[in-house]
This record gives structure tokens, C-alpha cells and sequence, in this order.
């Protein structure tokens, strides 16, 4: 034993040692001690005795690869898919439905207590019916290799590498079923390929979105530029093929970064928007528009909304970063008036669309804008704020312009428990607001992300 800290001392990246698992982190990792050190192996469960191989050593952590599982956890399982060892779309396919949705839970509450220092209930999971199945859009990286051959599919876990697939079990089925067949014409093409626009730009990602109750189909091509000689060509006999099929679009992404769409997309065949059904209401959804990928999930939103509005007669809502008026809409349909906050002017003309053409438009209104630059002219005149911001949260100013003029019901829809709790800490110190109710949605089955409903009141 008086040997054991000097061989730890002695280990570098390559060794191969056997460590117990005692938990996860944030993104779903196995988390073990080395020495002084946290070490993180992916595809590794609490409990489980591993062996792993050191990658990368950095000053309080380490990164290792797992070798084998020695003793594994009740809660493992063999992966659906055949790639998930390897593909960085999924990081907990090897644990069981069950034991993911007891983590998220937990995961939850861990927030509230260590970061927002908050010991409220947290109401049990809401789970997906089907942990497969559920994706409505997929945004696919493409790449051509020397001999011609078209690889597509997701990054391999920490790397830019695609792992190349045909069959993705987490899409939606009648998506799963065009991979293939697009690949196939796609690598007939000559159309160059270059994601990352190194070698002079091409094609970048194939974009896939479906309406999960209307069936309705869209294709969108992400290329850097317009020179795809053939296309619309190609963009007819996919509609010849697939009737469900009602676009064909182009995206234009010229700039080599990590943003995945552009500005500009064009129609190149059918039309550039599906129709979705919602909570009873008829939705076009963009190509390029931000949708929740998780229909039915996103459908139990809106009664958990309107059950936080019933406690009051019906009034005004501010629906802050509203998109295309998901959430907007059904309260608007309850009797509400609502005004909408969105970044993305076409989200904001398909929002003022979809008013329209659900007899909306006399209570629902949208406007253009930086959420933390237009919010505060509004929260004086309104009685209720829903708030569904990006993974990283509220910026201070709009925490700020919400603690001045405070309405007196606040929703708040979070991606993110850390940047949640985070948020809530602010927003109830002094006694501002008192923390209702805690409810966690679980969107993203297979993966590390919960979502939470957080309600507050003055």
C-alpha cells in the first residue's frame, strides 16, 4: 500500500487503471477519484467497477476511455444502437430508461440545492412514452472521402470525426428511413462536400424536419454556396418519391463556424414550411425556425402553463424568446393577450403567421428583438412573464429589468438546471418572488438534458 500514491504519482496519459465509479457528471460522464483528481469516463455507471485508459491529464481532472466493465450496474443495458459506444448524439443509451429518468430527477434537485441553495420539492419526471422514436428535426454533418463515398452522421464523442450511419434510432421513423436514400443520391452527386469550409465550400449538412402529427416532410440541404448544378432536378424526384414530402430547401452557410445554419434559405421545390397540429392549433414551422424536437413532450407544457394562469382571470402575458409562438399561441387561445419577444425575424413573421391563421391575431402580437433590450417597457403593463431563454439563461440586464418592475406570476421554461437555479436565486432573494413549484420534462431521452417548469409568484 505505501507504493499506491507514488504509482498514481508515476501515471501519464495511456496507463490503464481500475477505478470505481461513484457518480455522474453534468453531461452524463462517470465520475471516479484518481489521487487528487476527478477523473471522467464516458459510458460508465455509478457503482460500476471499470477499467479505463488515461487520455488526458489537465490540472484537478483527468479524461480516460473505457476499457471494461467489471462489475456492471443493475441499470445497464445493451445500447439500441449500434453506434452509441461511439457517436456523440447519445451519452446514456447503455443506461436503462429508468435509471436515466431517476438521475434527471436528481439532477434537479442536486441544482436547487448546490447552486441555488433552494430545498424545494421537485414533483416526479415528467417521462417521454418511448425513450426512441421522438426526434422531429436532425441536422446531419456530411463529408466526402478520397474515393467518393459520402459519409453522414454525428460527431464521435469529444471530436469533430463523423461516425458514419444509415439508421439513427432516436429519429423519428419516417426520418430515419430517408438517411439512407439521401445518402445514396447525394454521393452520386458531384457536388463537393466541405463542412468546414476548408477546401473552397460545398455541401455541409443535411437537414431533416417532420411534423410528428401531420407526417408533413421538409428537406433541407446546408451548403456554402448555390452551386449545385442538377438540384432542383434532384429536388423534384424527391417529391415524386416521398408524398409526404413538401419541400425541398436550400440553405446558404458560408462562414466556417460552428453555427450550423445561415441567414439565407431558399425554396428550391414545394414550399419551405411544414404544418404541424399543436395543442389544437395549426402551426407552419420553418426550415430554419427553432422547434421543439420533442412534440408530445412540448405539448405538456401548455397545461402545466395554463394550470400556473388559472389562478388569476385571464390578462397579459409577456412570452419572452417566443419563436414561433409554441407556448404564445395556446395561452392566447385560453383568453389571454400575449405579446411576444424573439431575436429571429422569421420566426417572428411565421409567429404573426400562425396568429393568423388560428383567429389569433386581435390577442396575440410578436416583436423583433434582444430580449434584455425590449422586455422592461413591457413587464409594467403585464401580469404574467413566461420565460423559455437558451441553455446559458437570463443576462443580468434582464434579470435586472425583471427584479424592478416584478409581474405578479413568472413561468420559467429552462433547458438547464445549473443556469435555472442559478436564475432563481436572484429572482427570489429578498422574497421577491416564492418558488412554487419545480417540474422536470424529460425532452431528450438517450442524452443528458432535462427540462424544468419552475413557478413563482409574488
Amino acid at each position: 500500500m505505501k507504493d499506491w500514491p507514488a504509482r498514481l504519482e508515476s501515471l501519464t496519459t495511456g496507463n490503464s487503471v481500475a477505478v470505481t465509479i461513484t457518480g455522474l457528471s453534468h453531461d452524463g460522464q462517470g465520475v471516479a477519484r484518481l489521487d487528487d483528481r476527478v477523473l471522467f469516463v464516458a459510458g460508465a455507471l455509478p457503482g460500476e467497477q471499470v477499467q479505463v485508459r488515461l487520455t488526458h491529464r489537465a490540472r484537478r481532472h483527468w479524461l480516460a476511455e473505457l476499457q471494461e466493465v467489471k462489475t456492471p450496474a443493475p441499470e445497464r443495458r445493451k445500447p439500441p444502437c449500434i453506434l452509441a459506444d461511439n457517436c456523440g448524439g447519445c451519452s446514456l443509451q447503455h443506461f436503462e430508461d429508468r435509471g436515466q429518468q431517476h438521475w434527471k430527477h436528481q439532477k434537479v434537485v442536486d441544482a436547487m440545492r448546490r447552486i441555488a441553495h433552494l430545498d424545494q420539492p421537485v414533483a416526479p419526471l415528467l417521462a417521454s412514452a418511448d425513450g426512441l422514436g421522438y426526434r422531429n428535426r436532425a441536422i446531419i454533418p456530411l463529408e466526402r472521402c478520397e474515393d467518393g463515398r459520402l459519409r453522414a452522421g454525428f460527431y464521435r464523442r469529444g471530436s469533430h470525426s463523423i461516425v458514419n450511419m444509415n439508421h439513427c434510432p432516436v429519429l423519428d421513423p419516417r426520418l430515419d428511413g430517408l438517411i439512407a436514400p439521401l445518402k445514396a443520391d447525394l454521393e452520386a452527386s458531384d457536388w463537393p462536400v466541405d463542412r468546414d469550409c476548408r477546401e473552397g465550400g460545398g455541401l455541409r449538412h443535411l437537414a431533416l424536419r417532420i411534423g410528428h402529427h401531420s407526417g408533413e416532410l421538409l428537406i433541407t440541404l446546408v451548403s456554402s454556396h448555390a452551386d449545385l448544378d442538377g438540384l432542383e432536378f434532384l429536388a423534384g424526384q424527391w417529391l415524386g418519391r416521398w408524398p409526404e414530402l413538401v419541400g425541398v430547401c436550400l440553405n446558404l452557410q458560408p462562414h466556417p463556424t460552428n453555427t450550423l445554419m445561415g441567414e439565407e434559405t431558399r425554396v428550391v421545390a414545394g414550399r419551405g414550411w411544414l404544418r404541424e397540429s399543436f395543442c389544437n392549433l395549426q402551426l407552419r414551422i420553418g426550415a430554419d425556425t427553432f422547434f421543439q424536437v420533442h412534440t408530445q413532450q412540448a405539448e405538456r407544457v401548455v397545461p402545466l402553463l395554463l394550470s400556473a394562469l388559472a389562478a388569476i382571470p385571464t390578462g397579459v402575458m409577456v412570452d419572452a424568446y417566443s419563436g414561433i409562438g409554441t407556448y404564445s399561441l395556446p395561452v392566447a387561445a385560453a383568453g389571454w393577450h400575449v405579446h411576444g419577444i424573439e431575436l429571429s425575424q422569421e420566426a417572428v413573421n411565421q409567429a404573426k403567421t400562425n396568429a393568423n391563421e388560428n383567429g389569433l391575431s386581435g390577442r396575440a402580437s410578436f416583436e423583433t428583438g434582444v430580449v434584455a433590450q425590449c422586455l422592461a417597457e413591457h413587464l409594467g403593463h403585464c401580469d404574467a412573464l413566461f420565460l423559455d431563454p437558451p441553455r446559458k439563461g437570463l443576462d443580468p440586464v434582464t434579470i435586472g429589468a425583471i427584479r424592478e418592475h416584478p409581474p405578479a406570476h413568472l413561468i420559467y421554461l429552462s433547458c438547464d438546471p445549473a443556469t435555472l437555479a442559478r436564475d432563481l436565486a436572484m429572482l427570489v432573494a429578498e422574497g421577491l418572488y416564492q418558488l412554487e413549484s419545480l417540474q422536470p420534462l424529460d425532452f431528450f431521452p438517450q442524452t443528458s438534458h432535462v427540462e424544468t417548469l419552475a413557478v413563482l409568484r409574488r
